[in-house]
C-alpha cells in the first residue's frame, strides 16, 4: 500500500473513531445534563455537588459505551488496568468539567439555571478534548500489530476448518 493510501486508511479510521466517540459522548452528555437538572431542580443539593453526581453517573454510562461500542475492537487484556486508567482520566475530566462550573458559580456569581447549564456544558466540552486524547492513548489501546495478525490468522484457519467438507464416509451408516 502506498504511503498516501495508508494515510487515507488511518484518517478514515480516526474519523470513524471520532464519530463513535461522539455518539457515546453525546448520549453521555444527555445523561449528564438530565441528571444534573433533575438533581438541581428536585433537591436542595448545591449546584456543583449536583454536577459532580451527574458527572459520576455519566462516567459509568460512558465506560459501558466506550468499552462495548467505540473501542470494542481494542485490547481486552488487563481489564483491571483499563478500568483503573479510565477512572483516573475520568477523574481528571471531572475536575476540569466541574472546575469550570465552580469558577463560574463561586468565582463570578453566575448561578442562574441558564448560566449553570451553559458553564456545565462548556466544562464538559473542555473535558471531552482531554478525555478523547487520554482514553484513546492510554486506556483503550490498539492491539499490537503482531497480535492483530495472529488473531486474523486464527480466525481464517477456523473458517477454513468450518468450510471444508466432511469426509464422504462420515455421513454413511451401515
Amino acid at each position: 500500500m502506498s504511503e498516501r493510501g495508508a494515510l487515507r486508511v488511518r484518517l478514515d479510521q480516526l474519523v470513524r473513531e471520532i464519530a463513535k466517540f461522539g455518539l457515546v459522548g453525546g448520549l453521555g452528555l444527555l445523561v449528564n445534563m438530565a441528571v444534573f437538572n433533575l438533581v438541581r431542580h428536585t433537591t436542595e443539593i448545591p449546584v456543583v455537588r449536583a454536577s459532580l453526581l451527574a458527572t459520576v453517573v455519566a462516567i459509568g454510562f460512558n465506560y459501558v459505551g466506550f468499552r462495548y461500542f467505540t473501542y470494542r475492537d481494542r485490547d481486552k487484556n488487563g481489564r483491571t488496568k483499563e478500568l483503573t486508567l479510565f477512572l483516573l482520566f475520568s477523574l481528571v475530566g471531572l475536575v476540569i468539567e466541574n472546575g469550570v462550573l465552580y469558577a463560574a458559580t463561586y468565582g463570578f456569581g453566575w448561578d442562574s439555571p441558564l448560566q449553570s447549564n451553559f458553564f456545565k456544558f462548556l466544562g464538559i466540552g473542555v473535558a471531552t478534548l482531554f478525555r478523547f486524547w487520554s482514553y484513546r492513548t492510554w486506556v483503550f489501546r490498539t492491539l499490537p500489530v503482531r497480535e492483530t495478525v495472529q488473531t486474523a490468522e486464527s480466525f481464517l484457519e477456523q473458517r477454513r476448518h468450518e468450510d471444508s467438507p466432511a469426509p464422504a464416509s462420515a455421513g454413511r451408516r451401515r
